[in-house]
């Protein structure tokens, strides 16, 4: 597949951003998040009269607008503590790519995705924001949207897009403005002695795509439900997949445990709805956390043990335990602590986030909603990104693992038995 260059340009804020808000401080959550972009890449049919000229000038245009928002977006980081919002602009690429858009539409391969980004995902120097379209022969066009860790998480991610496509289809009176106070629940702090970067990977990582069906995940639900009670209740769709997951992994590549090695499975929390009152939806930055479940398996993987482990883990966050997030030092050390075991090799996770039944699929920046929204490789292993199918009843998790671990884990028979094949997976509404 070819993917040619057409332009590159810079789009900064329609309106220049007020002196006072200059420097827009990174909050301690955004100081702990890697250094990495977020991808998201939406697909959009050729389902209308609009010309790739028209198409071009609105997504220019309606970024700049946006932009005037979600300012920090324009600027600069400075050494972990804070965004220069100096407009200095957010670096915009357009691409011909050589083939029908239906064609990467019925068989996606992760791997070629890379041509589709705007940059490297593991290498974001001081940029917060980086866009690129990509055209295609028939007119569809594949927007490549990528988003540093530092000042955002998925859910801020995704809320910008939508904030972007309604300015884009004339509706900017309908979308809340970001809220951009973070730093004032959670002050940024010293990070002195905490390497951002853990768990990043020089080496290549494999990135495999994985669909469950809807009656297949009702099936593991059941399988795993708590009848310890009068009244069962069933794991959630993410909690019953995040420990199957875990399962297989372990079982396909560490079936000998390692004594000295601990086991972890990671889940990204929203933060937003656990605060004491709740957070609105536009509070943007990084409002959420990564809660840690080490499974206690006696040897043996007990899904339904691990579903009620991840759940506990889950019910802890509360309004008690973000407040004591905002002070910031007991939580700081036990990741350093963390890191610690991790760069050593005494710790072994994987990791889980979310993206399901987020309004991914809402960005319509007038020529339609998008067919599909998709995720990339990412450049740390161990990490399983859920995202919704196209049916949004299904769920695609990327998973991303070394070569080695990947040989092992995508022939478990047992995974197997509840992935779809990925061309049929689509189409399946069961």
């Amino acid at each position: 597949m070819e993917v040619d260059i057409i332009s590159k340009d810079t789009i900064k804020p329609s309106s220049p951003t007020p002196p006072h808000f200059r420097r827009y401080r990174l909050s301690f959550l955004d100081q702990l998040s890697p250094p990495i972009f977020m991808p998201f890449l939406l697909f959009y049919p050729n389902t209308t009269s609009s010309t790739q000229q028209h198409k071009s000038n609105n997504l220019k245009n309606s970024l700049s607008r946006t932009l005037t928002k979600f300012y920090p977006l324009a600027g600069r980081l400075v050494d972990n503590m804070h965004v220069d919002c100096s407009d200095a602009g957010v670096p915009y690429t357009e691409a011909r790519a050589h083939c029908q858009l239906s064609d990467l539409l019925s068989d996606p391969i992760p791997s070629q995705f890379h041509k589709f980004l705007p940059c490297e995902l593991g290498d974001i120097g001081d940029i917060p924001l980086a866009v690129r379209v990509n055209f295609f022969d028939c007119g569809g066009v594949v927007l490549s949207v990528a988003i540093s860790h530092k000042v955002a998480d998925a859910f801020s991610s995704v809320f910008f897009v939508n904030s972007w496509a309604a300015a884009g289809r004339g509706a900017d009176c309908d979308v809340p403005p970001p809220w951009l106070g973070a730093a004032e629940l959670f002050p940024p702090r010293e990070m002195t002695g905490f390497n951002t970067r853990t768990g990043i990977m020089n080496d290549p990582i494999m990135t495999k795509r994985f669909v469950f069906t809807a009656s297949k995940i009702a099936s593991l639900r059941d399988e795993y439900i708590d009848n310890s009670s009068s009244d069962p209740k069933h794991p959630t769709r993410i909690e019953a997949l995040s420990s199957f997951l875990w399962t297989r992994l372990m079982a396909s590549t560490h079936s000998k445990r390692d004594p000295n090695k601990i086991y972890t499975l990671q889940q990204a929390v929203n933060l937003r709805t656990r605060t004491n009152p709740p957070l609105p939806d536009h509070y943007f930055g990084n409002i959420n956390r990564t809660v840690i479940t080490v499974p206690s398996t006696n040897g043996e993987y007990n899904c339904y043990e691990i579903v009620n482990q991840v759940r506990d883990a889950i019910r802890k966050v509360d309004g008690e335990y973000v407040r004591m997030l905002g002070e910031g030092d007991n939580h700081l050390n036990y990741l350093k602590e963390r890191a610690e075991m991790f760069t050593k090799g005494e710790l072994v996770s994987l990791s889980f986030t979310s993206l399901c039944r987020f309004p991914m699929y809402e960005a319509d920046f007038g020529w339609g909603k998008p067919v599909w929204v998709s995720s990339a490789p990412m450049p740390f292993k161990n990490v399983v990104v859920f995202m919704d199918t196209q049916s949004s009843d299904g769920i695609e998790a990327w998973v991303n693992l070394t070569a080695e671990d990947m040989a092992k884990f995508e022939v478990d028979k047992e995974l197997l038995a509840f992935v779809s094949p990925t061309k049929d997976a689509e189409n399946s509404r069961d």
